[in-house]
């Protein structure tokens, strides 16, 4: 009976994948990669030692110019405003690496503006840490612990569109990082993959 439910449990979690299955990059466990003088839409430089005092930080790939990033933000806002208001133990950022005109800083400020962002978002012109967390797509998360090591990476839920999934991978994976609990690990991203300027090295 035993064997039998947790072969059940494995049929109905399809997306999860073991760590580095769909990331190159990166593990789960592994230390999250560091960044300094990323511009931010509100034209300053910001650094990842920003977020030391979060228990819990997520870092979001996106971009303005991907439909299902688009499709994504009214719920990406949604768990913003509810879980790193003032005073919260989560931090979240957003960045961008695409290079294309809709895409640049003056283009991230009007998207922001306009969409109310209570998250930083940066741009990553270079393209050296999206490369450096082995991000792919666009959305795309990684949540980092209090030891800012990677604990999950990938999708924010089970499906898309965004209003067919029932399952938050992203929320689940907040609240076991909060408790030093494990969290599903990895799952694929879904997305528009980020435009990179060079040949990616694998």
């Amino acid at each position: 009976m035993k064997h039998a439910l947790i072969l059940a449990l494995i049929a109905v979690l399809p997306t999860l994948a073991d760590a580095g299955k769909f990331n190159k990059k990166l593990s789960v466990g592994d230390a999250a990669p560091e960044w300094k003088d990323l511009e931010g839409i509100d034209g300053k430089k910001h650094a990842f030692a920003e977020y030391k005092d979060k228990d819990v930080l997520v870092v979001l790939f996106t971009c303005n110019s991907c439909p299902i990033a688009a499709d994504y933000e009214e719920r990406i806002l949604a768990f913003a405003n509810a879980h790193t208001a003032p005073g919260s133990k989560v931090g979240m950022v957003a960045i961008n690496a695409n290079t294309i005109p809709e895409d640049r800083l003056d283009k991230m400020k009007e998207k922001a503006a306009k969409k109310n962002f209570p998250f930083s978002y940066l741009y990553d012109p270079m393209q050296t840490i999206a490369k450096a967390y082995g991000a792919m797509y666009t959305p795309e998360f990684f949540v980092l612990n209090k030891d800012r090591k990677v604990v999950y990476m990938g999708s924010m839920d089970d499906k898309s569109p965004p209003a067919a999934a029932s399952v938050s991978y992203l929320d689940q994976a907040v609240a076991a990082a909060l408790e030093g609990k494990s969290a599903p690990a990895e799952t694929l991203a879904r997305g528009c993959r980020i435009r990179f300027n060079v040949k990616r090295e694998e």
